[in-house]
């Protein structure tokens, strides 16, 4: 910051930007972010593909929640769902066990969410027993994407932007109170929540604009190889999203609201 204009670097010290970064840096938020995309894609994915499949509704499956969450349309929507869709058999195949087993792995990606939202607010790890709030919000996460997928072709236009901006923040604003188990009050996560949505519709304009071209290209070039190094990049962003968005929020109550000695649930 040393070659800045000493207005800025007068912002920066006001903004306690520095903390930000260091906090960040604690954190290795990037090096989450991946590990979030990877987990997503190899233990949550799984899971999604086989509630979609049972949708009795039939709206299109997998791929088309992912395509909706990514923003996409038109022919990159239709390429990214002829080469993700699952075969219409997924559910017959699909045993207890197996079943059980998606259910496993979705705990496991809940579980690395929780240690992320604990790290940042420097809480210690919750105990094993209490699995149950992971299995908990990995129903509440699939419930939550499964209505923002039926209200695509039920709402348009702006009556869709605030029933999804809406809902959104309440999850994300209630997945950080119980992944904590209410050590944090709920005042200091709204910051988190209303962070964690900006972030979510500028990584869905970004995605847009980006990876909707971009698809397409790796199509051409890749085949399915491509498409799911987008679908992982994308990931990527999100983690970035979900994470950096708490940390905002933490970072927001220790500087800029009230003391963090008063965060008692």
């Amino acid at each position: 910051m040393t070659r800045f204009p000493p207005r800025l670097r007068t912002l920066w010290a006001r903004l306690a930007g520095t903390a930000l970064v260091r906090h960040g840096r604690d954190l290795e938020l990037m090096h989450r972010a991946m590990g979030f995309a990877t987990l997503a894609l190899v233990t949550l994915a799984p899971l999604l593909i086989v509630v979609a499949a049972a949708d009795p509704l039939g709206r299109g499956g997998f791929a088309s929640w992912l395509a909706d969450g990514m923003g996409l349309s038109g022919r990159s929507a239709q390429v990214l769902t002829d080469i993700i869709s699952p075969p219409p058999e997924v559910i017959g195949t699909t045993s207890v066990w197996g079943g059980l087993a998606l259910a496993v792995f979705g705990v496991a990606f809940a579980a690395s969410v929780q240690n992320g939202y604990e790290r940042i607010w420097g809480l210690p790890s919750g105990p094993w027993h209490r699995v149950w709030r992971q299995l908990t919000w990995v129903a509440a996460l699939t419930a939550y994407l499964y209505q923002e997928v039926q209200t695509r072709t039920a709402l348009h236009g702006s009556l869709r932007i605030l029933l999804s901006t809406v809902t959104g923040l309440l999850f994300f604003w209630w997945a950080q109170h119980f992944l904590l188990g209410g050590q944090v009050r709920w005042l200091d996560l709204l910051p988190g929540a209303l962070a964690t949505m900006a972030g979510l519709a500028g990584l869905r304009g970004f995605s847009h604009l980006v990876f909707t071209p971009l698809i397409l290209d790796n199509a051409i070039s890749y085949g399915a190889v491509g498409i799911v190094l987008v679908v992982e990049s994308w990931f990527i962003g999100v983690g970035f999203v979900v994470y950096g968005g708490a940390l905002v929020g933490c970072w927001f109550c220790e500087h800029h609201w009230w003391p963090r000695g008063s965060r008692a649930a």
